[in-house]
């Protein structure tokens, strides 16, 4: 296969109505402090900078905290962020932080995350997830409050239902507080859940997406086979059973169909498997940018290289046919014929169970 050098300016986006411009191509360093070390990060750092990267994203969680403090000692090397866009997270908080969502608790992680971060404000807070034992208008109004105090420039929220998604925004318009600008759900060609009521939600109320996981955990690099549990130095081969992506969860009829569809795509424009399933995931409805996380800067500049794949239409139309998900059969599939189930087809929903 032919190696590929990118030389491409890296695009950017409007994230969401209102929020900053990022590159299309982010930066998630959730491997820093961990998988990675400070030395490695470095280089990653440097490297999608140079590539013309402007997004990063970590969160107080990743390394128990060390992601942050790398992210803050790279930056203040070279002078502070600049003109780069950072993003971090809180919610559940390192083991020594605070946990949950209420205003003790974001108030705290916040400050923490400043003082890792080594900044006066961070330009994209997430909340990290949902939280069903904390009011949403107590959250909101506690990201209003560090708005305001110039802690924070916007809000975002990750891994959240299409009704919590709603919820927030509907509780934010009606209050005059923050609006989400961006929302960081995990999106694949082999997880395409959001698409049933979160990316609707999202799309109606201009809030950019920013997958996590866009590689399936290493799946779309077709590293993994259908006979062979995983091993070696790869997320799977350490731990098989991680999470959402774990080996014998993904490890489906559908699964590789879709990496087969992938597979043939990828050798007809002479390009890796990852290329093309990034490219895939830029063409959607909504997506501001893609979170790329990496072990290595040699990995990072690999799947930094897929910005300038434009797949041809009938490409994207058969990529987002073969990996589409099955709907349950009520509702959604008892209303396939009203309008509200537009938005479903546009996104290549199928209309079975």
């Amino acid at each position: 296969m032919t190696k590929v050098k990118c030389e491409t300016a890296m695009p950017t986006s409007a994230l969401g109505h209102g929020g900053p411009i990022v590159s299309r191509l982010a930066l998630g360093t959730m491997t820093f402090g961990a998988e990675t070390d400070e030395a490695e990060a470095a280089r990653q750092l440097d490297l999608f900078v140079e590539r013309g990267g402007t997004f990063i994203d970590t969160a107080d969680v990743y390394g128990g905290g060390a992601s942050e403090e790398i992210v803050g000692r790279w930056a203040r090397r070279r002078g502070g962020f600049g003109d780069l866009v950072l993003a971090t997270k809180g919610r559940f908080g390192p083991p020594a932080g605070s946990h949950g969502a209420s205003r003790r608790s974001i108030v705290r992680c916040v400050e923490a995350s400043l003082r890792r971060l080594q900044v006066e404000a961070i330009d994209v807070y997430f909340i990290h997830g949902w939280d069903r034992h904390t009011p949403i208008c107590e959250t909101l109004a506690t990201l209003g409050d560090l708005v305001r105090a110039g802690k924070i420039h916007d809000v975002a929220w990750s891994n959240v239902a299409g009704w919590q998604l709603q919820r927030i925004v509907s509780v934010a318009e009606a209050h005059g507080l923050p609006r989400p600008v961006a929302l960081q759900p995990q999106y694949s060609l082999l997880e395409r859940g959001i698409e049933i009521e979160v990316m609707p939600c999202a799309l109606e109320a201009g809030i950019g997406l920013t997958p996590w996981s866009p590689l399936g955990g290493g799946w779309l690099t077709g590293k993994y086979a259908a006979d062979a549990r995983p091993s070696g130095a790869t997320r799977l081969g350490e731990d098989p059973n991680r999470g959402v992506e774990a080996y014998d969860l993904r490890n489906t009829s559908r699964t590789h169909a879709i990496l087969e569809a992938v597979g043939a795509i990828a050798a007809r424009v002479e390009r890796p498997p990852a290329h093309v399933a990034i490219a895939w995931l830029l063409s959607r409805p909504g997506v501001a940018s893609v979170l790329l996380g990496a072990r290595s800067a040699a990995q990072l500049a690999d799947n930094l290289d897929a910005i300038d794949l434009v797949l041809p239409a009938e490409d994207v139309a058969a990529l987002t046919k073969i990996s589409a998900p099955s709907i349950p059969a009520y509702p959604y599939g008892f209303l396939e014929d009203w309008s509200d189930m537009d938005v479903w087809r546009r996104l290549g929903g199928s209309g079975s169970a």
